[in-house]
C-alpha cells in the first residue's frame, strides 16, 4: 500500500462526503418503544484513558474523532455527539488501526497505538474524516439479531459509498457477520462485538478491521 496514494485518493472521497439522513437498508429497525439518547461519542469519552497496550479498545479512534473535530468543527463526523439521531457504527479497535498503520508503512513489527495514530493522522484530516464516516450508517438502527438476517445488504454510510453485509455460518461455530468494503485486495472486517450502546438510538459494532472506502492495489 502507497501511503501518498492512500491519502490523495482519499482526500478525493473527502471532497464528495455527503451526510445522508435516511436509508433504507435490510435490517433496519422499527422500535416499538422509546430509546434512550446516550452517544457514542459519549461511550468513546468514558475511557479516560490515552494510548496504552491494549488493543481491544478505542484509544486511536477517539483520538482519530477529536481530531477532526477540532480541525472542522461542523463536519458530518459529529454525528456521533447528537444521541437523539438514530445511526448505526461500526468501531475499529485500536488493534484495527495499528494493523492499518503497518500495512500502511509496510512495517514488519506492529507500531504502538502512538505511533499508528501519528500514521493515520499524517494521511491528512481530509482522509481520517472519509475513513471515519465509511463506518457510519445513519439513520437506521442495526442490531445484531437484524444484522444476522441481513445478509448481502447494502448499508449506505456516511460517506455516501456503501458496506456489503456477509453473514457466513462457520461449521460447529455462531453465525458471524462480516462487512465488504470497497478495497478488493485486504481481507474484510468482521464484527467480533455487537450492541455496543444497546437500547439507545445510536447503536455500534466492533470491527477486527478498518473498513478501507477506496480500492487499493
Amino acid at each position: 500500500m502507497n501511503v501518498a496514494r492512500l491519502a490523495t485518493r482519499l482526500t478525493v472521497a473527502a471532497m464528495a462526503t455527503v451526510m445522508v439522513t435516511t436509508v433504507a437498508a435490510t435490517g433496519a429497525e422499527a422500535s416499538t418503544k422509546p430509546l434512550a439518547q446516550r452517544s457514542l461519542a459519549q461511550v468513546l469519552l468514558k475511557d479516560k484513558g490515552s494510548f496504552d497496550h491494549n488493543a481491544h479498545d478505542f484509544d486511536i479512534l477517539k483520538a482519530a474523532v477529536l481530531a477532526v473535530l477540532k480541525a472542522k468543527p461542523n463536519s458530518p463526523v459529529k454525528v456521533l455527539t447528537q444521541g437523539q439521531t438514530r445511526l448505526t457504527a461500526f468501531l475499529p479497535n485500536d488493534g484495527a488501526f495499528q494493523l492499518l498503520a503497518k500495512e500502511a508503512t509496510k512495517a514488519r513489527k506492529t507500531p504502538s497505538e502512538k505511533k499508528a495514530f501519528t500514521t493515520i493522522a499524517g494521511l491528512g484530516i481530509d482522509t481520517v474524516e472519509s475513513v471515519l464516516l465509511y463506518h457510519v450508517v445513519p439513520g437506521v438502527r442495526v442490531t445484531k439479531s437484524r444484522a444476522l438476517k441481513a445478509d448481502n445488504a447494502k448499508l449506505k454510510t456516511a460517506l455516501g459509498k456503501t458496506v456489503k453485509v456477509d453473514v457466513r455460518h462457520p461449521r460447529h461455530k455462531p453465525a458471524q457477520v462480516w462487512l465488504k468494503d470497497a478495497d478488493t485486495n485486504d481481507r474484510n472486517a468482521r464484527v467480533i462485538v455487537f450492541n455496543v450502546n444497546a437500547g439507545n438510538r445510536q447503536i455500534a459494532h466492533v470491527v477486527d478491521r478498518v473498513l478501507r472506502p477506496i480500492n487499493l492495489p
